[in-house]
């Protein structure tokens, strides 16, 4: 698993150098830039072939991932299965899965594992290819699938709604990047600008923003007992407890 992982990790990073990988990737980091100016912490990880991402935010220390000692750029770097972080759970302010669940021999894991290491007040952030987009539906006829990016298995939003409640996260919000016309090759200002103003549906690469969901704690109010009588005190003030102790001892006088 890790030598095919190692695999598409070295095709995946051919990709982002190319100049179509760049221009998704600018396009990419346009639409994350106002996610990364509102998040604070002391650490943030980005799973991924692409540059990091994480680099404009105000987190102090932003970790990038490697499958191989090899194939790390850099010392800030987690070489590791993605489906087996070391990290401890709520340890991150932010981690970015950048188009890896499509590829990843488990994406279940790598959700799961992500999600994991997100603290209670963090941010995930999940990029993928679009299949309902201008490059998904070319795709479906397309004969590179067996490299990438076409290669692995693109998923919609909603099929990750459904993986992240399993996992009691919540989408707060589905950002559409990487506008361009059909056999055109990305990049093109006016049309990112007019799909980003009205986040339409027809980008190649969606954003997923979401959270821990919070659960409400209820409050479970006890019953109390009156010393005396050994009965609950509900509905009785304790002054008519006391005339009617009061009562009994006069008649028993």
């Amino acid at each position: 698993m890790t030598i095919s992982l190692a695999q598409t990790v070295r095709q995946g990073r051919l990709y982002w150098a190319s100049p179509a990988g760049k221009a998704h990737w600018q396009a990419e980091r346009a639409c994350i830039g106002p996610v990364c100016e509102r998040l604070f912490g002391v650490r943030s990880l980005h799973l991924g072939m692409a540059p990091r991402l994480t680099d404009m935010c105000p987190i102090r220390h932003s970790l990038a991932w490697s499958p191989t000692r090899e194939l790390a750029e850099d010392e800030a770097c987690l070489v590791c299965n993605p489906g087996t972080l070391p990290l401890p759970d709520d340890s991150l302010s932010l981690v970015v899965v950048h188009h890896l669940l499509e590829v990843a021999p488990e994406p279940h894991r790598v959700l799961q594992e992500a999600t994991r290491v997100v603290a209670d007040n963090g941010c995930l952030v999940i990029f993928g290819w679009f299949p309902l987009g201008v490059e998904g539906l070319r795709r479906v006829c397309s004969r590179s699938r067996s490299s990438l990016p076409w290669r692995g298995k693109w998923r919609t939003p909603g099929r990750l709604r459904d993986w992240l409640e399993f996992v009691d996260f919540e989408i707060e919000r589905v950002d559409y990047c990487g506008f361009r016309l059909p056999g055109r090759p990305p990049g093109n200002a006016r049309l990112e600008s007019l799909g980003r103003r009205y986040n339409l549906p027809l980008g190649d690469t969606y954003m997923i923003r979401a959270r821990r969901r919070m659960q409400r704690a209820q409050i479970v109010r006890p019953r109390l007992a009156t010393p005396a009588m050994g009965r609950p005190m509900l509905g009785n003030s304790p002054r008519i407890v006391a005339e009617q102790e009061r009562e009994r001892v006069s008649e028993v006088d």
